[in-house]
C-alpha cells in the first residue's frame, strides 16, 4: 500500500472524484489557519502507477509515502 497527501485547494472537484476511484480509501486531514487541509490517499500496489499516471497528467501536486504519515508528521511537514 502506498498513500499519497494533496493540498485539498489544489484540486478541482473532477480531479479529487477522479483520484478517489483509484484510491482504495480516502481521508481528509482538517487543520486550522494558517495550515492548508490535506487529503490522504490510500492506494494498493496495483493502482501506483495508475494514480501516479493520472496525477503527473493533470498537474496535480503529490507526496509519496510508503506508509500512512501521522498528523503530526504532516504538521511538521508544513512548518
Amino acid at each position: 500500500m502506498w498513500c499519497f497527501t494533496v493540498k485539498q485547494r489544489e484540486m478541482t472537484g473532477s480531479q479529487y472524484r477522479d483520484l478517489q476511484l483509484l484510491a482504495s480509501q480516502t481521508q481528509v486531514e482538517l487543520f486550522n489557519e494558517p495550515y492548508e487541509n490535506i487529503c490522504l490517499f490510500t492506494v494498493e500496489r496495483v493502482q501506483y502507477s495508475a494514480f501516479v499516471d493520472y496525477a503527473d497528467l493533470n498537474g496535480v501536486d503529490y507526496t509519496a509515502y510508503s506508509a500512512q504519515p501521522t498528523r503530526d508528521e504532516l504538521l511538521a511537514e508544513m512548518r
